[in-house]
């Protein structure tokens, strides 16, 4: 068996606790852009965990869903541009020490595709999070998780737009029976209404977001043979650097970061739990049990997430989110069904 922590790559991105099942089943498990992590000691109960998929991937999950109640509930304390400038400046102070070496080693293939990775940077890292995050401002965290589960699908879109993977009978209906899912949750399941009604920009903007993390999802299939903490360090640096003057323009016009002790727990939170720990437990469920078994595991980021947003934010469940969220799993479900 190989050691804790084995060679794996990380997961297409992990933004606002969207993956790509797409990217997913064509990762290189043991190939050489997945990089090792060196043998060494560890405590027994860790040893235990590192052999946990279920535990892992759920645990996973759990973080991103806490993510997204979490960015709701600090709505208007912490600035979303603000907070997504600084947990992807927080991930790549993090692991700047242990990337350095590699970084160094690999910045010939880094620079060879410095447009590609300037794009994955800007897509995956800097729009994606800080679009998601905003949108929390307009929505309610329960519309946002049931969103979120037709992120697959996205990147199914863009693989067929861009390269041509042709979808299968089941995909193409798993494609329309999701996306009349997030249609039913945008509508507030009123559908007769479509001519007229406004959806809430929340919706809108959180929906559009997990348009370009599909984009950025597909596009990580073509990512340079590099090991897997330069590409990381690389991109979130890049995607920090992007939001930083937004950052700037957003403190400078009015909305504030309020320094209590909300705001640190929420800025160490995000840092720390769904973005380092989650890359590392998905990526070792995935080597554990494989990218097809572990996929179906990220739609438990709405069934967690929708319990808490209920219970700490006091929000009703109505019925069209019911209704939209078993679309979205039906079509989620059809689509990832071989032949």
């Amino acid at each position: 068996m190989r050691s804790a922590w084995s060679q794996v790559p990380l997961p297409a991105g992990v933004a606002h606790g969207t993956n790509s099942d797409v990217v997913l089943a064509k990762s290189d498990v043991s190939g050489a852009s997945s990089g090792a992590l060196p043998e060494q000691q560890h405590h027994p109960a860790l040893r235990w965990l590192v052999d946990q998929p279920y535990l892992l991937l759920s645990l996973t999950s759990l973080f991103w869903a806490v993510n997204i109640v979490l960015a709701r509930h600090v709505a208007g304390r912490v600035p979303p541009l603000t907070l997504s400038c600084v947990r992807w400046l927080g991930v790549f102070s993090l692991l700047l020490p242990f990337a350095w070496t590699h970084l160094r080693r690999d910045w010939p293939a880094l620079r060879a595709h410095l447009p590609l990775l300037l794009l994955l940077s800007a897509t995956g890292f800097a729009y994606n999070n800080a679009v998601s995050y905003w949108a929390m401002q307009y929505t309610e965290a329960l519309n946002a998780l049931l969103i979120q589960s037709s992120g697959p699908l996205f990147v199914a879109l863009w693989s067929l737009v861009l390269f041509g993977a042709r979808l299968t009978a089941a995909q193409f209906a798993g494609i329309v029976i999701s996306l009349a899912g997030v249609l039913t949750i945008i509508l507030r399941g009123d559908l007769t209404a479509l001519a007229g009604i406004r959806p809430n920009k929340g919706d809108v903007m959180f929906a559009s977001s997990l348009l370009v993390f599909g984009l950025y999802s597909a596009l990580m299939t073509r990512r340079p043979v590099t090991h897997h903490l330069s590409l990381l360090a690389f991109t979130t640096g890049c995607g920090s650097a992007l939001l930083v003057p937004f950052a700037v323009w957003e403190l400078s016009t009015g909305p504030t970061l309020t320094p209590d002790l909300v705001t640190i727990a929420t800025l160490v939170y995000v840092v720390i739990f769904p973005s380092a720990l989650a890359y590392l437990f998905f990526s070792r469920g995935i080597a554990l049990i494989g990218p097809n078994r572990a996929a179906p595991f990220l739609h438990l980021v709405p069934v967690f997430g929708s319990a808490m947003a209920i219970l700490l934010l006091s929000e009703q469940p109505r019925p069209f989110h019911l209704i939209g969220y078993a679309l979205v799993l039906a079509g989620v479900v059809i689509a990832s069904r071989r032949g």
